[in-house]
């Protein structure tokens, strides 16, 4: 077709700059709310490619709006924030922030590739404008790992200040062969609460405990109690991880301390199965301490949490339809529900996201970013199985295969794009 041949030409023309771009983030990655420098940069480019640009929103979020006649408002979404990992890939553009003065900073979940990959995405769009007619509205979203970034622009009025689109579409990549393209319909990714808990305790000697009350035995109890949710409490068809990642008290081991304090990690595939696990967890905890003889309840914090996203089947389809005719099919596969979160789901749900005027469609795909070399090196029959056996994102030898990559999702992004905007 020639708007595929379009897009390849436009594509080539702006590669150069967009993977400079990305060597040029991931050397210097910053924390959730704290891209400041990235922010300035993306802003940067879109300014200089003929974007309306809007910062600061969300503390660091940056948007770019091209207006482009009648039609559809379209979103894509790209997040752009680091993690707190020392890199270990060897790359000759690792991250130079490796300890020292401050924490150790990695692009570790490959969001500097989502960041390039939608710049990239924003320049063709802008070069075959002629091609299409509506409204295309970039946005690079901060503080996605602390499931932040996607409610704050939001209450920061993204869709008041800038517009409400009919279609968001955004992409992940993944350990899949580099220039593959994934797509699930339904729920793909699962809802997640982090849950802080303090239990009191009454705190002596460790000679007298008669004479105290032990938060750290009423915090074992709770921790073992805790895993019966899942097997006694859950049908067996639906998919519960409830983990204990954190379990801390004390000072020295003849001291009996005033209080324990744990982090616990929920997921799922459904906001009302969500609370209540949740729910479970305060009963078990709340009856423990009433059993150990705990002084006064347990205290309990959310310390992060996101929804289930959920893609639109239509969308979705919509979307496999054009990749195929770009790709062919041989480069898409069927992805699996993964137990992996996302806050992107909030900018879909009007109830949880905090908009009005009702829910917008959404779809999220993945891209392949695994090396031909490392791909050769798994067995399995499907793709999904496959992936599991490299390293994921969030680890510290997680290295996207660049060139590959950026251009298949700065592709993937235009093609998804043209599907909803009017040509």
């Amino acid at each position: 077709m020639q708007i595929h041949e379009l897009i390849k030409g436009a594509l080539a023309r702006v590669y150069d700059d967009i993977d400079h771009l990305y060597q040029d983030l991931h050397r210097h990655p910053e924390l959730p709310f704290e891209e400041v420098e990235t922010g300035r940069k993306l802003a940067a480019r879109l300014d200089a490619i003929g974007y309306e640009v809007t910062t600061g929103l969300g503390k660091t979020g940056v948007v770019g709006l091209l207006q482009n006649g009648e039609g559809p408002c379209v979103m894509l979404r790209g997040d752009m924030d680091a993690l707190p990992i020392r890199e270990q890939t060897g790359l000759d553009y690792a991250s130079c922030r490796h300890g020292g003065e401050g924490p150790a900073v990695m692009h570790a979940c490959g969001h500097d590739l989502h960041a390039s990959c939608l710049t990239g995405a924003a320049a063709v769009l802008h070069a075959l404008r002629e091609h299409w007619r509506g409204t295309l509205m970039v946005v690079h979203q901060p503080a996605e790992e602390v499931f932040g970034g996607a409610r704050a622009m939001l209450r920061d009025g993204l869709y008041e200040r800038i517009a409400r689109p009919d279609v968001i579409l955004g992409q992940h990549n993944m350990p899949a062969l580099a220039g593959m393209v994934g797509h699930i319909a339904g729920r793909a990714m699962a809802a997640a609460t982090t849950l802080g808990v303090t239990i009191h305790g009454n705190g002596g000697h460790g000679s007298m405990p008669a004479q105290a009350v032990d938060p750290v035995v009423i915090a074992a109890h709770a921790v073992v109690r805790l895993q019966t949710i899942v097997s006694r409490e859950v049908e067996p068809s639906e998919q519960v991880v409830v983990t204990v990642g954190k379990l801390q008290a004390g000072t020295q081991g003849n001291i009996i301390p005033h209080s324990a304090e744990l982090e616990i990690n929920v997921r799922c595939f459904s906001d009302t199965l969500l609370q209540q696990v949740l729910d479970a967890i305060r009963r078990i905890i709340d009856a423990e301490c009433l059993a150990g003889r705990s002084p006064k309840p347990a205290e309990y914090r959310v310390l992060s949490e996101t929804i289930t996203l959920d893609n639109d089947a239509a969308t979705v389809e919509r979307l496999r339809r054009a990749h195929g005719d770009y790709f062919g099919e041989q480069r898409l596969f069927e992805m699996g529900r993964l137990g992996g979160s996302e806050d992107f789901p909030y900018f879909g749900n009007a109830a949880a996201g905090g908009f009005e005027g009702g829910d917008i469609p959404y779809a999220y795909w993945f891209i392949g970013a695994a090396t031909a070399e490392s791909w050769a090196g798994t067995r399995g029959e499907r793709v999904y199985d496959r992936m599991r056996q490299l390293p994921m994102p969030h680890s510290p030898y997680y290295a996207p295969d660049r060139q590959p990559s950026l251009e298949t999702g700065i592709a993937a992004l235009v093609t998804g794009a043209l599907a909803f905007l009017e040509r």
